[in-house]
């Protein structure tokens, strides 16, 4: 397997995880809340990924990040993980998956 093919793999063990981690005032996981802007995945297998809060004095905004690395630190073959927190774009319920929109009763 090449490494492209490795980050691919990676990539979906990272999503995997951010599922797992749910913003404590919303029953939904951050992954489909759209709290998460981006993920990238070095040839070294470093992960850093790039999120937001639903809002800046969000009662987790100490924790969640915290929750966030740990999550993906733990995964087999990441050799390192990195969380930045962005405020812009602002996080809008526009960012929320169709899932997330249904499950919070929006469609």
């Amino acid at each position: 397997m090449n490494i492209t093919e490795k980050k691919i793999l990676l990539e979906s063990e990272v999503i995997r995880a951010l599922r797992s981690i749910f913003d404590p005032e919303v029953p939904v996981n951050i992954y489909d809340l759209g709290l998460i802007y981006g993920i990238q995945i070095d040839d070294q297998f470093r992960v850093k990924i790039t999120m937001t809060l639903t809002a800046p004095n969000c009662p987790v905004a100490e924790s969640l990040p915290v929750d966030v690395e740990m999550a993906v630190r733990a995964i087999d073959g990441v050799d390192a993980a990195e969380v930045e927190i962005v405020f812009d774009p602002p996080w809008s319920m526009d960012l929320m998956s169709e899932e997330a929109k249904l499950e919070l009763g929006f469609l």
